[in-house]
């Protein structure tokens, strides 16, 4: 796949499909920055080569209408917390005007884009907007890998652009990959959360089941799988809990057996808390179970919105040999899915 190492961007206009979607309060505050953060180093990188620098993104469901609490104010408020260096916010995201603007742009340049879901267009990938998107770079580069599995019109602009990977995304599919295709040994995989989305986590069970040694289940997880009569290729390796907490995290039986499981691991993909993390009573399953990933020294991979955030909260986001910003799309990848906003990439 070719990165941004490999494309000269000095004095070019270069186009970047960031993932923005962040959590965000009843008022729109921004609660959780991580993925905003994760895309810095790519923004940096383009800064130092002498880039013209174009950020754009979705953020929410406003389904093609302007939704105050969702323009990218508090974005652009953000980012310049992580960059030292004045960033512009456009008024909307395609239009004459801002082909213009970006014309004008000297290197060093940042231009935040507004929200690229206020166009209905986005969504539902339709080429002419990915047309006029396109009039805004001289290359694109996408580095939203929390987005790739979508058909969307931003990630089409690689049809009409010279294009690459962002460090972001470069970094993202070396780490998965490794979990894929090159597990060292030993692999555990811990699957909880929410049961929202059941079938991607049963494509990854019946994907990943030849290569792990054990699938740790989450009580969620678990009860879904059973009222769906879930019958996996390896049974023996899925690990069910023992006992639960109020059903919102997982009992001391289960934290023993867990960690049992763990012991001698060489890799270790987790995707999904294993209790209510945001209540102190119901987060000593997911902490503990933290500190035993940890404990393992194994290649680790942690992904999910809800997952790295209490990692990063529990101050061991460094502890972790990759945390990703994927969700169903780190899950969509690791069963063996061709996400689209990669593939166009080639």
């Amino acid at each position: 796949m070719r990165t941004v190492k490999d494309l000269i961007v000095k004095g070019k206009r270069v186009l970047v499909r960031c993932d923005f979607k962040v959590p965000l309060n009843l008022e729109g505050d921004i609660l959780d920055d991580f993925k905003i953060r994760s895309t810095v180093p790519t923004i940096q990188y383009l800064i130092d080569m002498g880039a013209k620098i174009i950020l754009m993104s979705h953020l929410g469901e406003p389904n093609g209408r302007i939704v105050e609490k969702l323009k990218f104010d508090r974005i652009q408020e953000n980012l310049l917390e992580h960059l030292d260096l004045s960033i512009t916010k456009a008024k909307d995201c395609v239009g004459i005007e801002i082909e213009r603007w970006t014309k004008k742009m000297q290197a060093g340049e940042i231009l935040l884009l507004e929200n690229l879901r206020f166009h209905k267009e986005e969504e539902r990938g339709d080429l002419g907007f990915a047309k006029k998107l396109a009039k805004l770079g001289d290359i694109f580069l996408n580095d939203a890998f929390a987005s790739s599995h979508r058909n969307h019109a931003s990630f089409k602009v690689a049809k009409y652009l010279p294009c690459g990977a962002g460090l972001l995304l470069e970094k993202e599919v070396k780490a998965l990959n490794q979990v894929k295709d090159n597990p060292a040994g030993h692999l555990v995989v811990i699957l909880a959360g929410q049961a929202k989305g059941i079938e991607t986590k049963m494509k990854l069970i019946n994907s990943i089941s030849n290569k792990a040694d054990f699938i740790l289940l989450g009580n969620l997880v678990a009860d879904e799988l059973q009222k769906r009569n879930f019958k996996p290729e390896f049974p023996d390796k899925i690990i069910f809990p023992l006992d639960s907490i109020e059903g919102l995290d997982i009992g001391p039986e289960t934290i023993k057996l867990f960690k049992q499981k763990i012991l001698g691991a060489k890799t270790i993909f987790w995707s999904g808390p294993l209790g209510k993390i945001e209540e102190k009573a119901f987060s000593r399953g997911s902490e503990e179970i933290i500190k035993e990933v940890i404990q393992s020294k194994a290649f680790s991979v942690a992904g999910g919105g809800e997952t790295c955030w209490f990692i990063d909260k529990l101050g061991l986001a460094k502890k972790f040999s990759h945390l990703s910003t994927g969700g169903d799309a780190l899950l969509l990848f690791l069963s063996g899915e061709k996400l689209p906003g990669i593939e166009i990439l080639a």
